[in-house]
C-alpha cells in the first residue's frame, strides 16, 4: 500500500512537471512537431491560448494609430495566430489519421471555440475598414502577390458577412457553429461505418473495388454492394440522413443571408467556374459522352455474362447488375488487353512506387528525397519522413507518408499541410511540412499507383511553393484549380522511361515492355463507367446545393430524412440520364468530400481541373516526345518552367493568368475527354 501511495505521488509530480509542447519553441529537426511529447490534454489549453494571442495581435493592428498600410495591417494579420496554426496543423491531421474517443472529445470542444474565433475575425469592422482603406487606395506600389493577398482578404470579409446587420451576424454565428459540429459528426459516422464494414466482411472499404473485381461469387458481391452503398443510411446508430439534411438547411439559410438564391451560387462566386449554370453545363456535356461509352461497355460485359448463361453457370435471363460491373469489366479487360493485375502487382510494391515518385520529381524538377531516421512522428509504426532538398542542396521541406489502413484512419487518400510555407517579418523562409495519407496495399493495383502519384502531386504543390504569405502559398488556390496539379502528376506514373527506373519485382527484374504496353493500352479502358460515376457524384453534389429549401417534414425523423434522400437521389439520377447499373461514386450519406472535406459545390473540380491537366500535359508530349520517345532534358527544362509558373506561385496569381502564361492560349475543352478516350 505504501508503494502504491508513493507511486501515485510520483505520477502526480511528473504530471505537474509536464509543459505543454505547443507553448514552447520546437527545437526539433526541421521544426517537426514533437508528437511523442504531445498529450491529448494539451490541445484545448493551447487552442485557447492561441485564440487569445491572435485576438491580442489583431487588437494591436486595429488600435494602430498610423494610417493603414499593407505592412502594418495585411502583413501583420498574415503573421498573426502562429500558436493557433501550430496546434491546428497537428490536431486536424492526427484526428483524421489516429482518431480516438479522446480526440473526438477534443474536437467537440475545439470546434465551437474555433468557429467563434473565426467569426470574431470575420465580423471585426475595424479590421475590415483598415483592409478596405488599403484596397481602395493606390495599389501600384504593391507586388502582384500582395495585390492578390489584399484582394483575397477584402473579398473574404465581404463573403463572410462583415456588412451584415447585428441580427444576421448573430444568426450566421449560430449557423457556422452548428454546421462545424454536424460536419464533424458526419465524418465520425462515416469512419465508424467503414470500420463496421471491415469488421463484418474482413476487408476495408478502400479494398472494395479489388474485392468486387476478383470475387466470382455473385451473391457475395451483391451483399457487399448493399452494405457499401447503404453506409450511414441504414437507420443505425451512425445514420447520417438527418444530419445531412440539417447541414443542407443551414447552408441554404447561410446563402440566403448572404444574398444568394442557393448554396451552390454562394460557394462558386469566387471559384473559376463562378456560377452553378456554368458547372451544370460543363457536367451535362461530360455525362452524355460518358454514359454513351458506358452503354457500350455494358454490352461487352453482357456478352461475357451470356457465355456464362450458355454454359449453365448463370440462370437464363441474367443481366448486368451494379454488383457485376467491376467483376465483368475485369473479365473484358483481360480478354481485350490480356492484362492481369496479379502480374503487375509484384512490380508495384509501395517502396518501389515511392521510389518512382521521387525519381520522377528528381528528373523533372531537380529535387531529392532523403529518408530521415529517428525523427518524431504521430505514428512511428506507420509514418515515414523524408527531407526534400533542391538541386543546390537547400531545404525545400519535410514530406511524410502514411499509406496503410487502420481503424483510426478515415478512408480514402489525401494531402495535409502540418505547416504552410511563408516568410517571416525578418525575411526567414519557413519551409512546409506536408503529409500524404492513403489506405493502400503492400503491392499496389494500377489505380493505387495513380493514387500515390496523385497525392504526391498535391505534395509537390505544397512543397515547391515560394510565396511570402501563407494564405496564398502551396495548395491555397481555388477548389476547381487545386486538382490540376495532383492529376497532372498522374500522367507520369506509367511512362516507360520512368517505369524502367522504379517498377522492379523482388528479383530486381524490370517490368517487361510487353506488360508496360498492356498497362498503358488499358488505362483508357472502362472510362465510360469511371467518368459516369464521377460525373454523377458531381451532379448529385450540385443538385443538393442548388436546393432552395428542405421540407420540414423531411427533418422530422431519421426515417423521414432517409426517405427524402432516396427520393431526391432517384430524381437526380433519372434527370441526369444515369443508367441503373451505375451509381454515383458516392451516395449522399457517405459523401465525405461535400459533407466533411470542404468540397461542397466543388466535386466537379476534379473533372474541371482534368481539362487543364490533360491540356497542359499535351504541351509536354508535343514538345518533349513528338515522335513518342521522350527527350528527358527537354522535359526537365519544360518542367522547371511548369514549376516556376504553377508550383512555386501557389495562389499568388489568378489561375487563368498562370495557365495562359504556360500554355500560351485558352484551355482546350475537349482535352479531358480525349485523355479518357471518350472523344
Amino acid at each position: 500500500m505504501k508503494k502504491i501511495f508513493a507511486f501515485a505521488i510520483m505520477a502526480a509530480a511528473l504530471s505537474s512537471c509536464h509543459t505543454n509542447p505547443f507553448m514552447q519553441e520546437w527545437n526539433t529537426p526541421y521544426g517537426i512537431p514533437p508528437f511523442e511529447k504531445i498529450r491529448t490534454a494539451d490541445y484545448i489549453p493551447a487552442i485557447r491560448e492561441g485564440i487569445a494571442q491572435q485576438q491580442a495581435e489583431i487588437e494591436a493592428i486595429c488600435s494602430n494609430a498610423e494610417a493603414p498600410t499593407f505592412e502594418n495591417t495585411i502583413a501583420a494579420f498574415e503573421l498573426s495566430g502562429e500558436l493557433l496554426s501550430k496546434v491546428c496543423g497537428v490536431l486536424y491531421n492526427v484526428s483524421e489519421t489516429d482518431n480516438s474517443p479522446s480526440l473526438d472529445a477534443v474536437m467537440e470542444e475545439a470546434i465551437p471555440l474555433l468557429s467563434a474565433h473565426s467569426d470574431n475575425i470575420s465580423f471585426n469592422k475595424v479590421l475590415y475598414e483598415r483592409v478596405a482603406a488599403i484596397y481602395n487606395a493606390d495599389q501600384s506600389a504593391l507586388t502582384r502577390e500582395q495585390q492578390v493577398v489584399l484582394k483575397n482578404h477584402y473579398d473574404d470579409f465581404q463573403r463572410n458577412g462583415v456588412g451584415l446587420g447585428e441580427a444576421d451576424q448573430k444568426e450566421l454565428r449560430d449557423i457556422n457553429t452548428q454546421m462545424a459540429a454536424k460536419i464533424q459528426k458526419i465524418g465520425n459516422n462515416i469512419l465508424a461505418e467503414s470500420n463496421a464494414f471491415k469488421d463484418k466482411f474482413g476487408f476495408s472499404v478502400s479494398a472494395y473495388p479489388d474485392m468486387m473485381t476478383s470475387t466470382a461469387d455473385r451473391d457475395q458481391r451483391k451483399a457487399w454492394n448493399e452494405a457499401y452503398t447503404t453506409r450511414c443510411h441504414n437507420g443505425g446508430e451512425y445514420d447520417n440522413s438527418q444530419l445531412i439534411l440539417e447541414v443542407m438547411q443551414l447552408r441554404i439559410r447561410k446563402a440566403e443571408i448572404m444574398g444568394y438564391t442557393n448554396s451552390a451560387n454562394y460557394t462558386l462566386a469566387d471559384k473559376m467556374a463562378h456560377d452553378s449554370w456554368t458547372v451544370d453545363t460543363f457536367l451535362d456535356g461530360i455525362m452524355r459522352s460518358a454514359v454513351a461509352r458506358a452503354e457500350e461497355e455494358k454490352a461487352a460485359m453482357q456478352a461475357v455474362m451470356d457465355q456464362g448463361i450458355a454454359s449453365g453457370l448463370l440462370p437464363a435471363g441474367s443481366v448486368i447488375e451494379p454488383w457485376d460491373w467491376w467483376y465483368y469489366a475485369e473479365r473484358v479487360r483481360k480478354a481485350k488487353y490480356d492484362l492481369d493485375e496479379d502480374l503487375t502487382r509484384p512490380y508495384f510494391s509501395i517502396d518501389n512506387v515511392v521510389k518512382g515518385i521521387f525519381t520522377c520529381a528528381e528528373i523533372l524538377y531537380g529535387i531529392k528525397a532523403e529518408k530521415l531516421e529517428g525523427v518524431s512522428a504521430y505514428n512511428r509504426k506507420c509514418v515515414t519522413t523524408y527531407k526534400i532538398t533542391d538541386a543546390d542542396g537547400s531545404l525545400i521541406g519535410i514530406f511524410t507518408t502514411d499509406y496503410f489502413p487502420r481503424s483510426s484512419k478515415r478512408s480514402g487518400a489525401w494531402m495535409n499541410p502540418i505547416r504552410e510555407q511563408y516568410t517571416l517579418a525578418d525575411g526567414t523562409d519557413v519551409r512546409p511540412i506536408i503529409v500524404n495519407v492513403g489506405n493502400l496495399h503492400e503491392n499496389l493495383s494500377i489505380d493505387e499507383v495513380q493514387t500515390v502519384f496523385h497525392e504526391f502531386g498535391h505534395a509537390l504543390h505544397g512543397l515547391l511553393t515560394k510565396c511570402n504569405y501563407a494564405s496564398v502559398s502551396g495548395t491555397n488556390v481555388t477548389r476547381d484549380f487545386v486538382e490540376m496539379f495532383s492529376q497532372f502528376n498522374e500522367n507520369w506514373a506509367f511512362q516507360p522511361w520512368l517505369l524502367e527506373r522504379y517498377a522492379l519485382n523482388s528479383r530486381g527484374e524490370v517490368i517487361p515492355a510487353s506488360l508496360v504496353e498492356k498497362v498503358n493500352a488499358a488505362l483508357k479502358f472502362n472510362q465510360g463507367f469511371m467518368t459516369t460515376e464521377l460525373a454523377a457524384a458531381s451532379i448529385l453534389d450540385m443538385k443538393w446545393h442548388e436546393l432552395e429549401e428542405i421540407p420540414a417534414s423531411a427533418l422530422a425523423s431519421t426515417e423521414a430524412a432517409s426517405q427524402y434522400i432516396d427520393a431526391f437521389e432517384k430524381t437526380v439520377c433519372d434527370g441526369m440520364g444515369l443508367i441503373r447499373e451505375i451509381a454515383p461514386r458516392y451516395r449522399t450519406t457517405y459523401f465525405n468530400h461535400i459533407f466533411g472535406s470542404g468540397y461542397n459545390s466543388g466535386y466537379y473540380g476534379y473533372l474541371w481541373a482534368e481539362v487543364l491537366d490533360k491540356d497542359a500535359f499535351s504541351v509536354f508530349t508535343s514538345k518533349c516526345a513528338p515522335e513518342g520517345e521522350w527527350d528527358l532534358e527537354a522535359a526537365h527544362a519544360l518542367a522547371m518552367e511548369f514549376r516556376a509558373t504553377f508550383l512555386e506561385k501557389g495562389g499568388s496569381e489568378e489561375p487563368m493568368t498562370l495557365y495562359r502564361s504556360f500554355v500560351g492560349r485558352e484551355p482546350d475543352p475537349d482535352a479531358m475527354l480525349r485523355g479518357r478516350g471518350l472523344k
